[in-house]
């Protein structure tokens, strides 16, 4: 990014936003990133390309998270067990009815794929001999359309209790809404072109399922194009890794990008 800015004639008309909470869904900062967004022509984000190819990503699935909290009622394991309520057993129903969702979601067709609904931490219980009155159970949803958004939000919070006596909290909810490929389309179509005006050839584009700020600047309507950053591969990985070869280009094509988009 400041190889391409100290390229340009001037760096004026660019907005240069580093953000720091970015991997926590950027609680604290989604409100500065809309707000920069709205005044501006086209966002550039500077997540790692799709592939080792250099592909962009010019679409995004949106995400939300729950926590299903089942409370039951504690009790002896060895002497009173049919007194208490398990909350173990009601959060293995729960896992098994999120699961389920994925499932019964499957046909849809969108570009970016069906929406997922992952079950991934689960916790419950106090000791090893107490019927469990406290569980919970973590879930990650992908979604391609803020419609599949609304519709498992709906969804989820319509989870009935399998164990009698247990009750059923849902927390959480939509986070990033999905960066769609209309979003991109305009700035992509320039990227590849100007990528063979500097002798590199085509570009390719790529719908992914990661969620980065990218969505919260396309949700805000402004023209978003992502994974303008380094080429390489093995994001989160201890095999992650950067192709030193593709900076120089992927420098020269940001730049281009800004010089175009701002004139």
């Amino acid at each position: 990014m400041f190889h391409a800015l100290a390229s340009l004639p001037t760096p004026g008309g660019v907005c240069v936003l580093v953000n720091g909470d970015e991997e926590r869904g950027s609680p604290t900062s989604r409100e500065l990133i809309e707000q920069a967004a709205r005044r501006c022509v086209a966002a550039f984000v500077l997540e790692a390309s799709a592939d080792e190819e250099g592909a962009l990503k010019t679409a995004r699935k949106g995400t939300s998270r729950y926590e299903v909290v089942v409370h039951g009622r504690a009790a002896h394991a060895g002497l009173d067990p049919a007194k208490g309520v398990n909350a173990t057993v009601e959060a293995a129903h729960q896992v098994l009815a999120l699961a389920g969702l994925s499932a019964a979601l499957s046909h849809d067709t969108s570009p970016l794929g069906a929406p997922t609904v992952t079950p991934t931490l689960v916790s419950a219980g106090s000791t090893v001999n107490t019927v469990p009155a406290p569980a919970r159970v973590s879930v990650v949803v992908r979604v391609p359309t803020r419609a599949a958004q609304d519709r498992i939000d709906s969804l989820v919070r319509q989870l009935r209790v399998r164990t009698h006596g247990a009750r059923l909290e849902v927390l959480g909810g939509a986070r990033r809404p999905p960066m769609e490929p209309e979003s991109s389309a305009a700035l992509f179509a320039l990227a590849s072109r100007l990528n063979s005006e500097a002798g590199y050839g085509p570009l390719r584009g790529r719908a992914v399922g990661g969620a980065s700020d990218g969505n919260y600047t396309a949700s805000a309507g402004c023209p978003t194009l992502d994974g303008l950053g380094a080429v390489g591969g093995g994001a989160h990985a201890d095999t992650e890794h950067v192709l030193v070869s593709h900076m120089a280009p992927r420098a020269r094509l940001l730049a281009g990008l800004i010089e175009r988009s701002r004139s």
